[in-house]
């Protein structure tokens, strides 16, 4: 397939275009810059030059292309109605272009506020409709191009996609132990996050864009629950720095905006998606990384 990838060159993209490379699929990767282009074409994929603003290139990008990956995001924490906004309008832009043609369009979605209590499940719709939500609602809002001939799949992402050199949302936890001299988790440490190495998320992109259903959520998971308290001693291990709980009311003081999150409980299963798809996820877990020093630059 020809396949058009929006964020090609970031951290899940840059990976997924490679494993989409080799398994003999055609890339074209949008870029916002010639050194993004390069990089592109440096690994064997073509470059459309634009960005989540260029509507123009997107509609290009996705008219031209057999399916679309859509992993770009402006994560502008400081301004969500924009980023929101934006979100939006990309999914409608690429979705129309698709509309009648019942080519793949996977999208990056995410699993917080799913579920309350338990782990969350394939089957849980998001609550998570208009601007004013979680990624804009865009989940809902590409799911709805189902039933107009758009083979629509959610991927719903990990809190924690690591790997060696990660400058993901853990990244910003070791930074604040670094900060402060000592690595922290919030109240008990008992709430969790699910995470997934970096080759096994772009090995799933794949094969759910070539197998899976209209409508799929996809749970991009390979550890269901792992605890903050063991992601913080891992962390203390790592920089040797001793571990300690920090009051939820002083989270974001603490660890700056990932304190918003690090305490949420953000836990996932992975099992339909495992058994839709023959994935079976095989790179080190969170805390082996953190171990080998993925995060000895952050």
């Amino acid at each position: 397939m020809r396949v058009f990838v929006t964020g090609a060159t970031g951290w899940i993209g840059s990976a997924t275009v490679e494993d989409l490379l080799g398994a003999g699929h055609e890339v074209v990767g949008l870029a916002r810059s010639e050194t993004a282009a390069t990089s592109l074409v440096g690994k064997g994929a073509k470059a459309l030059r634009g960005d989540l603003d260029d509507l123009d290139a997107l509609r290009r990008g996705a008219t031209d292309a057999e399916a679309v990956v859509h992993l770009a995001n402006k994560h502008d924490w400081a301004n969500p109605a924009v980023m929101n906004g934006t979100e939006r309008a990309a999914i409608e832009t690429i979705a129309e272009a698709l509309v009648g043609t019942e080519r793949p369009f996977l999208l990056a979605a995410a699993f917080a506020g799913l579920a309350q209590g338990r782990p969350a499940v394939e089957t849980d719709v998001s609550p998570a409709v208009g601007l004013n939500s979680m990624r804009g609602g865009g989940e809902n809002l590409a799911l709805e191009y189902v039933d107009r001939g758009v083979r629509v799949i959610s991927a719903r992402f990990a809190p924690s996609v690591h790997g060696m050199a990660d400058h993901g949302f853990i990244s910003s936890v070791v930074a604040a132990a670094r900060r402060r001299g000592v690595s922290a988790y919030i109240g008990d440490g008992s709430t969790a996050w699910s995470a997934v190495h970096r080759s096994d998320a772009a090995r799933l992109i794949r094969l759910g864009l070539e197998q899976a259903p209209a409508g799929s959520r996809l749970h991009v998971v390979a550890e269901e629950a792992v605890t903050i308290r063991t992601i913080a001693e891992a962390i203390g291990r790592s920089l040797d720095l001793p571990v300690t709980s920090v009051a939820p009311e002083d989270a974001v003081e603490h660890f700056g905006f990932i304190g918003r999150f690090f305490g949420m409980d953000m836990s996932a299963s992975s099992e339909r998606t495992r058994e839709m798809l023959a994935w079976t996820p095989t790179g080190p877990t969170l805390v082996e990384d953190i171990d080998a020093g993925a995060y000895a630059g952050a």
